[in-house]
């Protein structure tokens, strides 16, 4: 009895074998590939033999970039294919494995390069700090636009030696066709149909040519491609036209109102600055309002922007330019009557920020203490006084004090005989200091009690010794 092991080993080997005869019944292959990622590869190349020619004669007196570029192009072909074709095997035994790799094959090639390039760096090169300095950059630049000017390696010769480095890198087979047909007619039938196949834009101006299955792509940037307007006027321009057009002659540009400058903020397409004018022509007549009276609040300016539009009778409709606005808006005001901004019944506000009046303040409390204490020494002279009376009592003290030094003033002085041969007239004229001496009195103090009277009698001789040194 067979092992069933062993019998689906064999019947995998032989459906292997068949395979590898249907393939190899199949000896024409497609080949195509993708063009812009030719091309780019095929810069790569000529940059990568630039960078190794400049690094391997650096500081070489006997040698020069251009007299190495042939040989090191053999050395980096040879180098390029043996390991292109050793790549997808190398990706799948690293150890971290193919998907960490580079996917662009560009970018794949582009790093095989730098390891050729590292392998033919002189001494010189690699213990100096060549490699950091802008000077290696220019160089290398330099010496690309050489081989280009001289035509040392042609773009045509570099793209067939891409294609075949591309098919080596690219195993998933997203740049180029792998598919193999047993007679040259079923090529011929599928070329046509190829995804890969070169093709030229068909926007009108646009020399592009790309593969067929980057059409789309294209045509997603194509300068060349015809469109609507973006901000959906009715023009139909190439895409290049598009920014210079929106910014500059369409008329569904946005743009600020006119009126911008004295307070609307608006921004309407400039197709539609004359509706928007009509629309907002209230609110265009507070702007200016606000503009000419300063520091007044549109509620205030609502009654008066009422009165200019009826004395205006339609007449600002027609005025779209801010000057010749506010202008009209000027001479209607200066003939109404002035503008008077009603204040606001804010007294209970006010009254609630006032402090509490049943509280004393700090000079209110020391005129209550001096009353209280003027109370208790009238309390012990035998007769009270009220606290209004201590207060102008207090007064009244300071006023007799300035009398008496008035009265020395004149005795001492030798002048004073003057004042006593004053004529008659003077004399019997009213003394109104006198006066309002014995008003106070008799306003200010209350009778004492019937035991005090020695005391009233002292107080009224001196008042009496006054008024005769008065007179």
């Amino acid at each position: 009895m067979m092992d069933p092991d062993t019998a689906f080993t064999e019947v995998d080997l032989k459906q292997e074998k068949f395979e590898d005869i249907k393939e190899e019944g199949k000896k024409f292959s497609c080949e195509l590939c993708d063009k812009e990622m030719v091309h780019k590869m095929a810069l790569v190349l000529l940059e990568g033999l630039s960078t190794a020619c400049v690094d391997n004669t650096t500081g070489d007196m006997f040698k020069s970039p251009g007299t190495v570029a042939a040989e090191i192009r053999k050395e980096m072909l040879d180098y390029l294919i043996e390991r292109s074709e050793s790549f997808v095997a190398e990706s799948f035994l690293a150890e971290e494995g193919p998907e960490e790799k580079p996917d662009q094959p560009s970018d794949i090639i582009s790093d095989l390069i730098d390891d050729f390039a590292t392998l033919k760096m002189n001494i010189l090169t690699r213990v100096s700090g060549w490699l950091l300095s802008d000077m290696r950059e220019d160089k290398i630049d330099e010496f690309v636009q050489e081989m280009e000017l001289n035509s040392f390696w042609l773009l045509d010769r570099r793209e067939t030696i891409a294609q075949t480095l591309l098919k080596n890198v690219d195993f998933k087979n997203e740049f180029h066709c792998n598919l193999k047909f047993k007679s040259e007619e079923e090529l011929k039938q599928h070329r046509p149909r190829c995804g890969f196949r070169t093709v030229l834009c068909r926007n009108e101006g646009c020399c592009a040519t790309f593969s067929a299955a980057q059409m789309e792509l294209h045509d997603s940037v194509c300068p060349f491609k015809v469109l609507p307007c973006e901000q959906k006027c009715p023009e139909i321009l190439m895409r290049r036209e598009m920014d210079r057009h929106c910014i500059t002659v369409c008329p569904m540009k946005l743009v600020n109102c006119p009126f911008y400058s004295i307070g609307c903020q608006a921004t309407v397409p400039s197709c539609n600055v004359k509706e928007h004018f009509l629309d907002d022509i209230r609110s265009h007549l507070l702007y200016a309002l606000q503009y000419l009276h300063k520091g007044i609040s549109a509620e205030d300016l609502t009654h008066r922007a009422d009165q200019i539009e009826h004395e205006s009778s339609g007449r600002l409709a027609g005025m779209q330019s801010v000057r010749s606005f506010t202008n009209a808006v000027k001479n209607l005001d200066s003939k109404l009557e002035p503008f008077e901004v009603v204040k606001k019944n804010v007294d209970s506000e006010e009254d609630t920020k006032k402090p509490n009046s049943k509280e004393p303040t700090s000079e209110g409390k020391n005129n209550l203490e001096s009353v209280q204490i003027s109370a208790e020494d009238n309390k012990e002279s035998g007769f009270e006084r009220s606290p209004s009376e201590n207060m102008k009592g207090s007064d009244t003290e300071h006023t007799e004090t300035e009398l008496k030094k008035n009265s020395v003033s004149e005795q001492s002085s030798p002048n004073g005989n003057k004042k006593h041969e004053l004529g008659t007239e003077e004399l019997t004229k009213p003394d109104t200091d006198q006066s309002a001496v014995e008003d106070m009195k008799k306003s200010e103090f209350k009778l004492a009690p019937a035991g005090d009277s020695k005391e009233l009698d002292s107080e009224n001789l001196v008042i009496e010794d006054m008024e005769n040194i008065r007179i």
